[in-house]
């Protein structure tokens, strides 16, 4: 394969990366909004088949705006993928076939073959290909990795995760009967810090929902048996919780304030209440930024290799099984 050159806009500040993003819903919103604090990266163009749409996005965002799939490869440098779930394989196929680098929007596939074959052409075409999850990339969740890897809480034994927000009934979330729903939406933050300490490999694995009359689950709590360890996250578009993050470990446990996936308070606790630990880190924005900043770093350094593959994969065949129980229910 020949070699390819990035496109680069240069500026007084640097070179700066082409964004094109894919999809002009609300998450696409916040992107261009986080994204313009991004030195080395500039939303150029935005894409949605619907030319009326499109249209829309460009008049309150002030960004050229596409339903020509073609113009849109050709004035970008990386693709952010943030269409509805099912279409992402699609579009991530046919940016990595252009030779462009990709950020799609969690959960990234809902099929393990595909997870699979998307990861396999990144890898053949020295690409880079991450999942969205914004948490992985943010500093607090970065530390709380740090310390299980040191040791603090001796050998993690349980991870509890939760992820809760109340959907308005009218919302795609909670209309859509195929793809929507609470695990979809938002389980892909609870896996995150399960197969990241835990494996991808656990013995056993656990899904019940609470669904609404329409069939689509308005909370779900998976739960992973492993060699020598538990897990269990809960994810609700229809139900509140705390939204913490718990690890508990054989000589103390790690406690992230809600809302844990934007990690900002960290707690250390041991068998003497009286000792705590405390750690305080940034969250800037939305933090969509911290995964702009983080493809365009791997880019510069050459990191072509795609580090959580297996977690990209396993997710993905979660994601599909949690799907054909549903279906079938």
């Amino acid at each position: 394969m020949k070699d390819k050159e990035e496109k680069k806009i240069e500026k007084d500040n640097g070179t700066v990366y082409r964004i094109g993003i894919i999809g002009t819903g609300r998450i696409a919103a916040r992107f261009l909004a986080e994204a313009r604090e991004v030195k080395a990266a500039e939303v150029t163009i935005v894409y949605n088949p619907k030319r009326e749409s499109a249209q829309k996005f460009e008049q309150q965002w002030n960004v050229q705006s596409t339903d020509d799939l073609m113009l849109f490869f050709l004035m970008s440098d990386i693709v952010y993928v943030a269409s509805p779930h099912e279409t992402h394989y699609g579009y991530i196929q046919k940016a990595l076939q252009k030779d462009k680098h990709v950020i799609s929007e969690k959960p990234m596939v809902l099929k393990k073959a595909e997870a699979e074959k998307l990861c396999r052409l990144a890898e053949e075409r020295n690409l880079i290909l991450l999942e969205g999850i914004k948490t992985l990339y943010c500093p607090g969740y970065q530390m709380v990795l740090k310390l299980v890897a040191g040791g603090t809480i001796g050998t993690l034994c349980n991870v509890e995760a939760c992820f809760t927000k109340l959907e308005k009934r009218h919302t795609r979330e909670l209309n859509d009967t195929l793809y929507g729903g609470s695990f979809t939406e938002l389980g892909s933050y609870g896996l995150l810090p399960v197969l990241q300490l835990l494996g991808n490999n656990p013995s056993e694995i656990r899904i019940d929902s609470l669904f609404s009359e329409k069939g689509i689950d308005l909370f779900t709590r998976v739960s992973f048996i492993y060699e020598s360890a538990l897990a269990d996250i809960t994810c609700g578009l229809g139900v509140k919780s705390e939204g913490r993050l718990l690890l508990s470990g054989t000589e103390g446990y790690i406690l992230v304030a809600a809302p844990w996936w934007k990690t900002q308070h960290i707690e250390v606790h041991y068998e003497d209440a009286s000792v705590v630990d405390v750690y305080e880190e940034p969250y800037v924005g939305d933090g969509l930024r911290y995964e702009i900043a983080e493809i365009i770093r791997r880019i510069e350094e050459h990191e072509t290799k795609i580090e959580e593959t297996a977690e990209i994969i396993e997710r993905a065949s979660i994601m599909e099984m949690f799907l054909k129980k549903r279906n079938k229910e």
